[in-house]
């Protein structure tokens, strides 16, 4: 299958970046997912996007779907991220407390062609050296490191037994083993830095930052437009029906878990980039009493942005779509990860899937990290997207097609450069957008 798909579409055909003749415009794709969304945030999505070409390419996933649709594919398929973007890569607890390196974000997963989540992963990677003022052979560097680590990981994992691939992970602590390049010390250093920020991370912490106490109530800190706490009407969005349609999809065990918990108050959070708009709300659960929280993020699901471009999703429930796609491609998943369907104010159901708002959840900050650190970053991040993609596609197909040779890493360095490119020629179309007042925006929210 592998060398039938090289044939087909030779990795060499992967390098080159064309431009439909008819290639949909960016802003009106932008336009048409704002019809979803609550209308008073939309203004605040397009003006965090509007802050950086990568800012904007952290919010356009819709577009990139769009255009690599547009390009020959291998037609190896796998479980896509369909957002698997550098930042959404990160640290988590795992439910024994060891704090993994995984992906994060799984709204927009789907199946799809292997490739797309590759190209995506170094585009991001150009587009990081960009914002960070590296040089073009830093940039192409970066987006090799992306490809090559993905390459290298997968012919790894083609000879592996199928349980010994699904039970491999990613400790942070054995991060170091991907960094040949760097000194030992250095490595070490830096992910201790990053286990004490995971660690710092917990529903306490939530907790602390997010709520105060009232009239001896703890409720959540009014901060319009980011937080604001709902009125008992619009609770309803998260009353009994939801909830047990909820509970009904975890773990035995986790459902007798979170039975120890009652709500103590409801609020509507806004999140991201992209995701700003979409109907994200936060539960203040209690336990035992006001130092035994819980925080759950109940956030609305829509189709992914893959599934136009490729087969209709087989879920009912974009909430279920998301659970399963991340339950797939993640080493370990939250504990309290389920779907539900939900009403809000106005009687309209939204899908929805629920998870821990932070439980050692932690992401570095790119502009931080040093060229160093963001090659590491990057050699985590591809090895980490071929280990969820082994899991889901034929692992011997592809790392067949892949080969050991340097072409499909080349093949992505070139085609990641050109993306860039057309990123930030559709990122200063948006900005001219706003400017013509084509697009609401606001900024510095």
């Amino acid at each position: 299958m592998g060398a039938a798909a090289r044939k087909q579409t030779p990795r060499q055909s992967l390098a080159t970046w064309s431009t439909p003749a008819e290639r949909a415009d960016p802003v009106e794709l932008l336009l048409e997912q704002a019809e979803t969304r609550l209308t008073n945030l939309v203004p605040i999505r397009h003006g965090r996007m509007s802050g950086s070409p990568f800012a904007y390419y952290r919010g356009s996933a819709v577009v990139m779907a769009a255009d690599l649709a547009s390009q020959p594919n291998t037609g190896l398929i796998v479980q896509l991220c369909g957002d698997a973007h550098i930042a959404n890569f990160g640290l988590f607890a795992s439910p024994e407390r060891t704090v993994l390196f995984d992906l994060n974000d799984f709204d927009e997963t789907h199946p799809g062609p292997f490739e797309w989540d590759v190209k995506r992963l170094a585009t991001s990677a150009v587009l990081t050296a960009r914002s960070n003022g590296w040089r073009t052979p830093v940039q192409r560097a970066l987006a090799t490191v992306c490809a090559q680590s993905y390459r290298e990981a997968m012919r790894e994992f083609s000879t592996m037994s199928t349980l010994d691939v699904w039970y491999s992970r990613l400790d942070v602590s054995d991060i170091g083993r991907l960094a040949a390049s760097l000194p030992p010390e250095v490595v070490l250093a830096r992910v201790e830095r990053s286990i004490a920020g995971a660690r710092r991370r917990t529903n306490l912490q939530a907790m602390g930052k997010l709520t105060t106490v009232v009239d001896g109530q703890r409720q959540f800190v009014d901060d319009p437009p980011l937080l604001v706490r709902v009125g008992a009407e619009q609770a309803e969005l998260l009353g009994t029906d939801a909830m047990q349609a909820y509970r009904a999809t975890l773990v035995s065990d986790r459902a007798a878990l979170l039975d120890h918990f009652h709500v103590v108050d409801v609020a509507r959070k806004v999140v991201g980039v992209g995701s700003v708009g979409t109907r994200c709300y936060v539960l203040l659960m209690q336990g035992v009493d006001g130092t035994d929280p819980l925080v759950l993020q109940f956030k609305e699901a829509t189709a992914s942005v893959l599934e136009p471009h490729t087969a209709p999703s087989e879920y009912d429930n974009h909430g279920a779509r998301v659970v399963a796609g991340q339950r797939l491609m993640q080493a370990a998943s939250d504990i309290f990860i389920g779907w539900t369907a939900a009403k809000d104010a106005h009687g309209v159901t939204h899908d929805t899937y629920v998870r821990q708002l932070r439980d050692m959840k932690f992401s570095p900050d790119l502009s931080a990290l040093g060229v160093e650190g963001v090659e590491l970053l990057l050699r985590a991040a591809g090895w980490t997207l071929a280990r969820a993609h082994a899991r889901s596609g034929d692992r011997l197909a592809i790392a067949a097609y892949l080969g050991r040779s340097a072409r499909f890493d080349e093949a992505i360095t070139t085609w990641s450069m050109s993306y860039a490119d057309q990123t930030e020629a559709d990122h200063s179309a948006m900005v001219h957008a706003i400017h013509m007042a084509r697009l609401p925006a606001i900024t510095g929210v």
